[in-house]
């Protein structure tokens, strides 16, 4: 039976995946900021008959202590850590100029530093092993800008260029890095687990006009978002590739925002995201 780690999986992707890998036949290690948020995941687990397969674990990512306790455990073990599943994230809606540098900081401390943290003290076992996946979670905002999200679109850059340079350090060990970029899906990232800058709710702010055109259009893209098993359901193959390829992109809407910025005049496309964002 393989195993597999996988950071905040008390909702969404990181939710799925669990399940998904223990119905597959995965020993799954679900961590999550708070045990006492861990309901719906056992709900789950157990309405699919793999509830045995799952361990429930607590894991703050931005708290160095904790990693250390996991990365521990792990080395205990008697079997092998066959992947590591970076899902803990949230998102930071706000415009660029009105984020202030706390924000801006709280943003990275998740998505870029505590991703970065756990994937570094679980790396010696698998190093150890000469072998392991090692899976971010990034975003199509991690290939691509859109107004209103450039705190939560900056640290997903950053998590790919920190990936795509691990996968080639990784690579001659046998170890695997992984990014699977997922378009707009309907988890609750942009509701329960979006926090907002204070500058959208400042009518002092040079983008308080914006807010209310920009807020619909995102209310309305929620509407048409796509189930989010499909992610789930690609990650698990992924990580059951024996060599998988750096980026997978996930979600009609991802895949054809990527071909439309290759096809067409870079003064087209920006007005296009432009129009699109509601705050022309």
């Amino acid at each position: 039976m393989k195993t597999a780690l996988i950071t905040g999986a008390s909702s969404g992707f990181g939710l799925l995946t669990s399940v998904t890998l223990a119905k597959r036949g995965w020993r799954v290690l679900a961590t999550m900021r708070d045990l006492n948020r861990r309901e719906n995941l056992e709900a789950a687990a157990r309405n699919a008959g793999v509830l045995e397969q799952i361990e429930f674990h607590a894991l703050d990512i931005k708290k160095s202590e904790q990693i250390a306790a996991i990365a521990d455990l792990i080395a205990k073990r008697d079997e092998p850590l066959h992947a590591l599943v970076n899902n803990a994230g949230f998102a930071l809606p706000g415009f660029a100029e009105d984020v202030t540098d706390t924000e801006l900081r709280e943003q990275f401390d998740t998505n870029f530093f505590g991703s970065v943290a756990v994937t570094r003290a679980l790396l010696p076992q698998m190093r150890k092993q000469g072998f392991g996946h090692v899976l971010m979670i990034s975003s199509i905002s991690g290939r691509l800008g859109f107004p209103g999200v450039s705190s939560y679109a900056a640290s997903k850059f950053a998590l790919e260029g920190w990936t795509e340079t691990l996968r080639y350090e990784m690579k001659p060990i046998g170890i695997h890095v992984v990014l699977v970029e997922p378009g707009s899906f309907a988890t609750d990232i942009w509701t329960r687990n979006a926090k907002q800058t204070a500058g959208l709710h400042d009518p002092a702010s040079a983008n308080a006009s914006r807010v209310p055109a920009w807020r619909s259009h995102i209310e309305q893209g929620a509407k048409d978002r796509a189930n989010p098993q499909v992610v789930a359901d690609v990650i698990a193959r992924v990580l059951e590739t024996p060599r998988p390829k750096l980026r997978y992109v996930v979600g009609n809407d991802a895949r054809m925002a990527l071909r439309m910025r290759r096809i067409l005049p870079a003064g087209i496309f920006e007005r296009m995201l432009v129009e699109m964002s509601g705050i022309d």
